[in-house]
């Protein structure tokens, strides 16, 4: 039997604590605007915060307790799980968190905190504790003004009713409603995990549990965390071990989930522990403190162990909120924002918002909370669902947190970097760029939201600054053929572009020999004729004659031979040429040599080539049809304007040949004279 150790089945399906420190997300959030801070109705700036499986708490826990160092604000944590086994343990651990001191001391909740967090078995006051507070969430769900009365920190209003049932139910199976340890075995989940997990390698799980925390946590960083306490949890699921070990015996519900298996073929749900066994719950609070003396070490070993500054780190936590959340600082805090409320018991200065589970793609679509967040807050199981839409609710020049997965012991140095890599596209694709002058970290990945005028700076300038209009419309004499057909028409213009094109009086001489003569245009082409460099393909393809062509021009001039199948698609044929057209045709004097030699005369063409090469103003398409001038609308004033030769400039004139240098008959002249 091989063993799947490796293969990241260690994290488990369901997340219950998490795999990074405690951050403190006002330092992490973009600072105060002194401008937002004056037209703030209250006087006191809010913080919108959106954390995406924080599945413990732990960092707005930590943020709480940071909030009397920092400017007085109001929080507003909304919260995304993807399960509701973790909204039921948001709820219960800050319940407890949040107790009244003259109910529980500050001792006692700092190790119930513990042991329900986690510990996979409990004492039994603990698990009294749990139950009967269970019991009475599961009473306040169903009713949300009860809820709001009593935990005025709390809203499920975001929640679907189907959701609320269910929540209800995860209560009531804490609280007790079916009977007996044999409803929930932990112990023999515990090992059933640990087996599949370990395979062949089982009997050597002592040896398993010492080589991932020598050769992969503490060589990332949790050189705090002790080879018995590891190797304790691994065996037994329990981490902290504050009593005797034989007082932990009661299962902790709060751990089970269920999960959809495949049993006899058919899809059937099971409750069960499939959370973590791999990493452990000590990276959260216990290898991070602020008093660096817990961090020392002695002869190589660390004096103190990860569970010892978890202890020390949730006890300062917990009285810090206690300080910051107590009767002075609520009246103090309705003093500032002038609530008309006379009751301060039911204001808190920070509100949890519990999000529908399949909400983060369809955020955006609510006016409320698009472009509203100034933090995001990913998990690294849940980076799957950052996106442009999750994007679009985190306001310009706001930031994006995503945790890193360092301490997943499943995972090798490659595949770390390979995690991190994709976390950076994904966050790119979502419109944010990621910090330049912050400190790299392993553990975090920090990004900032690109601002509308930043994104789209890039594409404006193009479509609307003056100098890219040249690139968009060249001139027809810089074009190639195939140039000239792929030129964009003029009603892809903008109205910018077209202003800024010269018009006909600001044009040099050579220019306005260049422009086509009137017989070509219709009477509302005349009037409205734009120059040159603007013109749409059909009218680029309308070629001006030979007469007005200048020397260079009448050189690149290609035969009708070598012209391709485009070009010579947009030539009217010579059936539905009038006699005017005819006789408006250019001379062959005008012609240079190498245009009379690539020229054949017209007799030469054969019916089929005529026929071929111009095809019948019926398969001619609207728009061509349209801009080409029928006889009956060329007034005999437009055949008199052809330019004569004495008006002609110098070096036009100077290129005039004679009918006796082209060395033709004069019998095959006779019918180009007329």
């Amino acid at each position: 039997m091989t063993t799947p150790a490796g293969s990241g089945a260690g994290f488990g399906s369901v997340s219950w604590w998490g795999l990074s420190p405690a951050l403190d997300l006002q330092a992490e959030s973009p600072p105060v605007d002194p401008e937002s801070l004056a037209e703030t109705e209250h006087k006191i700036p809010e913080l919108d915060v959106l954390l995406l499986g924080s599945v413990d708490g732990r960092h707005m826990l930590r943020t709480l307790s940071r909030a009397a160092l920092w400017p007085r604000r109001r929080f507003n944590f909304y919260v995304l799980e993807n399960n509701l086994e973790a909204v039921a343990r948001h709820m219960l651990i800050f319940s407890l968190a949040l107790e009244e001191p003259e109910k529980m001391g500050l001792q006692e909740r700092c190790e119930t905190f513990l042991e329900l967090w986690g510990n996979a078995l409990l004492r039994p006051p603990v698990a009294a504790f749990v139950r009967a507070q269970s019991s009475r969430l599961a009473h306040l769900v169903p009713e949300p003004d009860r809820l709001e009365e009593q935990l005025p920190w709390l809203s499920l209003r975001p929640l679907k009713f189907r959701e609320r049932d269910a929540l209800e139910a995860v209560f009531r199976f804490w609280s007790g409603g079916e009977k007996g340890p044999e409803v929930f075995p932990m112990s023999r989940l515990w090992d059933s995990r640990l087996r599949h997990y370990l395979g062949s390698r089982y009997d050597a799980r002592r040896g398993v549990a010492d080589w991932d925390l020598r050769m992969k946590l503490q060589d990332r960083g949790a050189q705090v965390i002790h080879i018995q306490e590891f190797r304790r949890w691994r065996d037994t699921g329990v981490a902290f071990e504050l009593r005797d070990a034989s007082a932990y015996h009661v299962p902790n519900r709060t751990l089970a989930s269920g999960r959809l298996l495949s049993h006899r073929g058919e899809r059937v749900a099971a409750r069960g522990y499939w959370g973590d066994i791999a990493t452990g719950p000590f990276v959260a609070f216990g290898i991070e403190a602020d008093d660096q003396s817990l961090l020392r070490t002695c002869n190589g070993q660390p004096v103190k162990t990860a569970g010892d500054i978890t202890l020390h780190n949730v006890t300062e936590l917990f009285r810090e909120v206690a300080a910051w959340r107590g009767p002075r600082a609520i009246q103090g805090y309705l003093e500032e924002t002038k609530s008309p409320e006379p009751d301060a018991t039911t204001q808190e200065p920070f509100t949890m918002h519990f999000l529908s589970l399949d909400s983060s793609q369809t955020l955006h679509h609510k006016t409320c909370y698009k472009g509203r967040f100034q933090l995001l807050y990913v998990a690294c199981g849940m980076v799957h669902l950052l996106s442009p839409e999750l994007g679009a609710c985190v306001a310009p020049g706001g930031n994006l947190v995503v945790e890193l997965a360092r301490y997943l012991v499943d995972l090798r140095p490659k595949e770390l970097k390979a995690f991190s890599d994709r976390v950076g596209e994904i966050a790119r694709a979502a419109g944010f760029a990621p910090h330049t002058g912050t400190i790299p970290s392993e553990t975090f990945a920090r990004f900032y939201k690109l601002g509308d005028s930043t994104r789209g700076g890039g594409d404006s300038a193009v479509e609307s600054g003056p100098a890219p209009c040249k690139v968009l419309a060249p001139p027809l004499e810089a074009m190639s053929p195939l140039q000239a057909d792929q030129a964009p028409p003029l009603e892809a213009v903008s109205p910018l572009q077209a202003d800024q094109a010269p018009p006909l009086e600001a044009m040099s001489p050579p220019q306005a020999d260049q422009a086509p003569p009137l017989e070509v245009m219709s009477p509302l082409q005349a009037d409205q004729a734009p120059p040159l460099e603007v013109m749409s393909p059909p009218q680029a393809d309308q070629a001006p004659p030979l007469e007005v062509m200048s020397p260079p021009q009448a050189d690149q001039a290609p035969p009708l031979e070598v012209m391709s199948p485009p070009q010579a698609d947009q030539a009217p044929p010579l059936e539905v040429m009038s006699p005017p057209q005819a006789d408006q045709a250019p001379p062959l004097e005008a012609m240079s040599p190498l245009q009379a030699d690539q020229a054949p005369p017209l007799e030469a063409m054969s019916p089929l080539q005529a026929n071929q090469e111009a095809p019948p103003l019926e398969t001619m398409s609207p728009l061509q049809a349209d801009q080409a001038p029928p006889l009956e609308a060329m007034s005999p004033p437009q055949a008199d304007q052809a330019p004569p030769l004495e008006a002609m400039s110098a070096p036009q004139a100077a290129l005039v040949l004679p009918l006796e240098a082209i060395g033709l008959p004069q019998t095959e002249l006779a019918p180009l004279r007329k």
